[in-house]
């Protein structure tokens, strides 16, 4: 993946990371490399402290409770990490960046989960971004489904959801008794 297909990649990568989050710089470079990521420079400390502090962040955009407050969330974060569109072609094709040349990998990766949060949600829908439905699950999650209704972050938080609906439906209320 370049760094230019702000979207889906880049929101379900913000996720993985809140979710479990990474514990140094070279884990953090790592998982980046695995989700595609071209990281053309060192991953130092200072960058791993700047993405702990964005997931925080990223993770209000998250829990806002309506769109509104979703947006100026979300347009916070993209002020303070966005830059101007530019065409580049460092990687052997031209194609959009959404941040200056020269800057730390802390800096890239910033701008790339502030933007790719932003086409996804307003390509998507801005209701696409929440925690799992299950109680005991904090689980962040990018919706990408067809109709937009994801409430579970598995499918497994999905059956454990059911079966306990199911569960609470068949026991018997107070004051009634099966023979």
């Amino acid at each position: 993946m370049h760094l230019n297909p702000y979207g889906e990649s880049a929101v379900h990568l913000a996720a993985a990371l809140a979710n479990r989050r990474p514990g140094t710089a070279e884990e953090l470079a790592d998982r980046c490399r695995a989700a595609g990521l071209v990281v053309d420079g060192p991953v130092r400390p200072a960058d791993l402290a700047r993405i702990l502090a964005l997931l925080d962040t990223w993770e209000s955009v998250v829990d806002a409770t309506d769109e509104r407050e979703r947006a100026e969330r979300l347009n916070r974060m993209l002020a303070a990490d966005a830059a101007h569109p530019r065409l580049t072609d460092h990687t052997g094709g031209w194609h959009l960046h959404y941040r200056d040349d020269h800057q730390s990998f802390g800096a890239v990766l910033s701008t790339l989960i502030a933007v790719g949060t932003a086409f996804h949600l307003v390509g998507r829908g801005m209701h696409r971004l929440g925690r799992c439905a299950v109680a005991e699950c904090a689980t962040v999650f990018a919706d990408t489904t067809r109709t937009g209704r994801k409430r579970y972050c598995t499918q497994r938080c999905a059956n454990r959801d059911a079966v306990r609906r199911h569960r609470r439906a068949a026991r018997p209320t107070n004051g009634s008794a099966r023979a």
